[in-house]
């Protein structure tokens, strides 16, 4: 057996060397004293549990880092708007440092043991198992921040290594580890409470780790294509994720700790973002009356409505093609799984409603006021079963007296079927391995299903998540365009066609209007010259597939490849951190204008400044929030 590559050090300030008794602190009971001791299933539970995230931890990294950059719901501010915040990323980093730390710790213990000869006839498969999951969490950490370290517990700080090292290392880890991996061998049935994902079930491990490589291959499709195919093709050969059941899934529980619901503090209602608006109207032909009850039926809108407009309260500084109007409503036709994942303002009766934050009546509150510049009401709107989502950015003036577009009652919002606690966190779902496979073979790599079959079976998977397979057929077939000019049908690859007429209402005078709808450019892939290709397809599906449970992915795809469409923050005026955005350019993207890291947490530079400079060297650029990453788009 190859020899292992120890991760063992990436924690803050002072902890950042680690030491003989830092075996002591991860091995309390019911750890033993020592590595060669330690119970290794223990040590993997601990880190599996540990990377759920506690609500401390994810309501900094999972919610208003990777859902806020994702665009899966709308937080004005933190990441999305190019703001950092070092005592979040300090916060996450240390606990994910503890994380691989564990990892780490499992692999060296077995391999102790089988060394000394005191390991159990399972001890080598449970250190391969750790060393797959050791490998998410490095690419966890290099997609976060970029370079870091693959070998430490040298007895000096770690050395940072570039991310095309990094991918090659993790790339090879599990080819490995899942070729080691020994399916015959008897596991006791007392241990699989241990493994909170899988319960040490071999095949589903392996599984994962040859889906983890599909994953980590595609992520250098644009830098590193020719390594990218041969590790996807050598991957796709082997056993995958292609059911739910082998979905790698979490159990969450009500309370604080490890296992709380990444998304259940109650401070954010996790409203719909503008990103995902645009793409839910219009998609995939179903009519909002087949999926709505019948009370909401004359609440449904002509699909050729656009809505109040009201010039003085909403922004049109930005690309979003529905800017400008308040939807007094429901759309015609929506992606049936955007009223499973967000409630709709005043539907109070659904047992998914979520009421949140509890304290409040802003939930319940459905009626608010736009006003004039002495806070004179100027329109009472009543959102009840409308559906709306505010774009992002710099309102100006409009933010003061919009009191209706910000606010949590009048916006749909995340259901509560994720707010409680009661639900599985998803790491790796079979829908992903499909549209993985859909991607690769649209760029004419092996595949061992076609990309048309890869699509529908990805888009089949999310249905079925959702529980709306009954709808699925007639959403394959639909060639209906949603707002950024994208349609469902795989086959179906004209390009649309803008410059039509949509009707409005003025909401000040309650004068009919009508405009010219143009569908947005999205100039950060195939200059804007492509909306409905095959890719733009399957991404799109991708991302809606993924919410809410992997933003990060979410966000990482679009890094990759500009899909799908992220409208520009609004400019109303100007975003300090975001300075190449402006009044002049807001109608064009550019990678400039999103996110694309965090920045390594100030503790890393005070503690080891000499890794720390290795680090800045490798990223190519500004340790900055703006510096794309070497897998990403970089114009």
């Amino acid at each position: 057996m190859k020899t292992l590559k120890i991760f063992f050090t990436l924690v803050l300030g002072s902890t950042l060397l680690f030491s003989c008794s830092d075996f002591d602190e991860v091995n309390v009971d019911p750890k033993a004293a020592s590595a060669d001791q330690a119970q290794v299933e223990y040590i993997i539970n601990n880190s599996i549990i540990g990377t759920q995230q506690n609500p401390h931890v994810a309501e900094r990294a999972f919610i208003l880092y990777w859902k806020t950059a994702a665009r899966q719901h709308r937080v004005n501010g933190a990441l999305a708007l190019g703001q950092y915040n070092d005592g979040w990323s300090s916060d996450y980093y240390s606990s994910l440092s503890g994380w691989l730390k564990s990892a780490s710790l499992a692999i060296t213990a077995a391999q102790e043991k089988i060394d000394n000869g005191s390991a159990l006839p399972y001890t080598e498969n449970l250190m391969h198992i750790a060393r797959i999951w050791r490998v998410y969490l490095m690419s966890e950490f290099a997609d976060n921040f970029g370079p870091m370290p693959i070998d430490a517990f040298n007895g000096d700080n770690p050395k940072f290594v570039d991310l095309q090292e990094v991918y090659y290392h993790m790339l090879a880890e599990l080819a490995d580890a899942t070729a080691q991996i020994n399916t015959e061998e008897v596991l006791p049935a007392s241990i699989t409470k241990y493994d909170q994902a899988y319960g040490f079930d071999y095949n589903k491990w392996i599984k994962y780790g040859n889906s983890m490589r599909l994953r980590l291959a595609m992520r250098l499709s644009e830098v590193d294509p020719s390594k990218a195919q041969a590790e996807f093709e050598a991957a796709a050969a082997q056993q995958l994720i292609l059911d739910a059941e082998d979905n790698f899934k979490v159990a969450e529980k009500s309370g604080w700790d490890d296992l709380t619901g990444v998304m259940s503090r109650e401070w954010n209602s996790q409203p719909l973002s503008s990103t995902l608006n645009n793409l839910y109207i219009g998609l995939g032909g179903i009519n909002s009356e087949d999926v709505l009850p019948a009370e909401m039926h004359e609440q449904i809108k002509p699909a050729d409505y656009m809505g109040q407009k009201f010039s003085d309260h909403l922004t049109t500084m930005t690309n979003d093609p529905s800017a400008g109007f308040w939807f007094d409503g429901l759309h015609k036709v929506m992606d049936p799984r955007a009223y499973k994942a967000f409630s709709i303002p005043g539907d109070f009766d659904n047992s998914n409603f979520s009421f949140y934050p509890s304290w409040t009546n802003d939930a319940k509150t459905v009626v608010r006021d736009l006003v004039d510049d002495e806070d004179n009401v100027i329109k009472e709107i009543d959102a009840t079963y409308t559906w709306n989502a505010a774009p992002l950015g710099n309102w100006g003036t409009r933010s003061a007296k919009n009191q209706v577009s910000f606010f949590a009652g009048t916006n749909p919002r995340l259901s509560q079927d994720f707010r409680g606690s009661a639900s599985e966190r998803i790491f790796f779902a079979s829908w992903e391995t499909y549209f993985l496979m859909a991607e690769a073979a649209v760029k004419g790599w092996n595949t061992p299903i076609d990309a048309k079959a890869a699509y529908e079976n990805g888009v089949k998977a999310s249905f079925a998540y959702w529980e709306l397979s009954a709808f699925v057929d007639d959403y394959l077939a639909s060639e209906s365009y949603n707002r950024v000019g994208t349609s469902v049908n795989f086959d179906h690859t004209t390009e649309p066609t803008g410059g039509f007429t949509m009707n409005f209402v003025n909401g000040y005078t309650g004068e009919a209007g009508s405009v010219t709808f143009d569908y947005p450019d999205n100039t950060i892939y195939k200059n804007g010259q492509v909306k409905n290709d095959a890719l733009t397809k399957i991404i799109s599906q991708k991302y809606l597939a993924q919410l809410p449970w992997l933003p990060l992915e979410a966000w990482n795809d679009h890094r990759r490849l500009g899909l799908p469409f992220f409208e520009n923050p609004a400019v109303d005026l100007p975003l300090t951190d975001l300075p190449e955005l402006n009044s002049s350019n807001y109608t064009t993207n550019n990678v400039k204008f999103f996110p694309q890291r965090l920045k390594y947490p100030s503790s890393l530079e005070n503690s080891n400044p000499e890794g720390y400079q290795q680090a800045v060297g490798f990223l190519g650029g500004a340790d900055a929030v703006l510096t794309p990453l070497w897998w990403a788009k970089k114009q």
